[in-house]
């Protein structure tokens, strides 16, 4: 079976490390060649709540669009995404991009519209994937970056998964956050 470039949004606004790590730990399961963005820190968008960290992911697999979607939704119930008690979202876990797909795969916008509306997105695919066209905007993501008009606080933090700073000291140092 052939591989598939996937590209995965990461979030969490409770007990944000653990459910960041658990999460990353069960992708590196099934995902191959995996890399991560730097962490950010960002208050909430759309929700009532405390801040969020997140990340994006890439990596390579072989599995169709609909089984890695589904598999996604298991770690997220396996960190308390779906209790009905849950204050909060522990983890949520989103195909931003999957290959070049463009369109409507079972209810699965791709690419996710969030890319480009978000900071949170955008600035860590900016990042991770600098040279990599957005499949609908044949657009660089650094270029999609430079040229956001954005207006959501986020900073990066420090963040630490299996002995590997996920954010260079140098970013967080030259942007501070804001609070």
């Amino acid at each position: 079976m052939s591989l598939t470039r996937v590209v995965l949004g990461l979030g969490s606004n409770i007990d944000r490390e653990r459910h960041l790590r658990a999460g990353l730990d069960a992708l590196s399961g099934f995902l191959s060649e995996m890399r991560c963005s730097p962490v950010f820190e960002s208050q909430a968008v759309g929700i009532k709540s405390g801040p969020f960290l997140n990340l994006a992911v890439s990596g390579y697999s072989e599995l169709p669009l609909g089984e890695l979607d589904r598999r996604l939704k298991f770690i997220e119930a396996d960190n308390g995404r779906y209790a009905p008690d849950r204050k909060g979202l522990p983890l949520d876990i989103d195909v931003l991009l999957y290959g070049d797909l463009l369109g409507n795969f079972d209810g699965l916008i791709l690419p996710r519209a969030e890319i480009l509306k978000n900071a949170f997105v955008l600035w860590p695919l900016a990042l991770l994937l600098p040279d990599s066209l957005h499949p609908g905007e044949q657009r660089r993501f650094d270029e999609l970056w430079q040229a956001a008009r954005i207006e959501q606080q986020l900073w990066p933090v420090a963040f630490q998964w299996r002995q590997d700073e996920l954010t260079p000291a140098t970013l967080i140092q030259a942007f501070p956050p804001f609070r």
